[in-house]
């Protein structure tokens, strides 16, 4: 669909059949360019991954109303507890009467049970959620890269992961969905900016996430990806624990 905010140059794209990434730029600093992403899964009952920052609340609210009225979201998701991820929780609930929070039973324990204006649905490991026409299954991945309640989503009829902060990228994220070399950047960009717990069982995290087979890996941060995602992650776990 293209750009739905000249002013911030939030702009929307799909992925993967029926979802949209929805990104915004921004800059760190004068010589550092950044994104955010939202996805927007299409389905009987909607599903929002990531919320953005409060303050990008009207802008991304503008992009997914190019595909639907915010009013028909049934679910809104995140990894963990983070400005990025959450920021905009409620404000999303307010306009989305229906809709409920998505997260880990950490997380709904230690933060999302108290802050959130509505109670949220625990997923537990492995856990299957129904959205109406596609499927989404929950994995628990406490401290990878970090975040002792973080989690991922998988959508299994597009084989979309969405990983979060995995394969966190640099720039503007100007293309929606590359093929190209993501690893690099990331790793690159971690070598700076070291976000990663270095947890024990980030290795046997990542294989579980491996073992799912993605396609499609939805970034937070930049391009998402389509591929060999086992490979790709594969790839992760040994940069990592070289």
């Amino acid at each position: 669909m293209g750009m739905t905010n000249k002013e911030t140059r939030t702009n929307i794209g799909e992925v993967a059949e029926g979802i949209w990434r929805i990104n915004t730029p921004v800059a760190i600093d004068e010589n550092t360019a950044f994104s955010f992403n939202q996805y927007l899964v299409e389905a009987e009952r909607p599903l929002l991954f990531h919320t953005g920052p409060r303050q990008l609340f009207p802008v991304v609210r503008q992009a997914v109303e190019q595909v639907m009225p915010c009013s028909r979201l049934r679910y809104v998701g995140f990894c963990h507890m983070e400005a990025d991820e959450c920021g905009s929780l409620n404000e999303w609930l307010a306009c989305a009467p229906d809709a409920v929070p998505l997260c880990s039973a950490v997380g709904a324990m230690t933060s999302i049970g108290d802050i959130a204006s509505r109670p949220p649905k625990v997923l537990s490991e492995d856990e299957v959620l129904d959205l109406g026409g596609r499927d989404v299954q929950w994995f628990d991945a406490p401290h990878v890269p970090h975040g002792w309640d973080n989690g991922f989503l998988f959508e299994r009829s597009t084989r979309t992961l969405f990983c979060g902060d995995l394969f966190t990228q640099p720039g503007e994220g100007r293309e929606v969905l590359t093929e190209g070399n993501i690893l690099g950047p990331s790793e690159a960009f971690r070598q700076v900016m070291d976000y990663y717990a270095h947890a024990p069982e980030t290795g046997p995290t990542l294989a579980r996430l491996a073992a799912s087979r993605p396609q499609v890996l939805a970034c937070m941060h930049g391009s998402a990806w389509r591929g060999d995602g086992e490979r790709l992650l594969g790839d992760l776990a040994r940069a990592l624990a070289a």
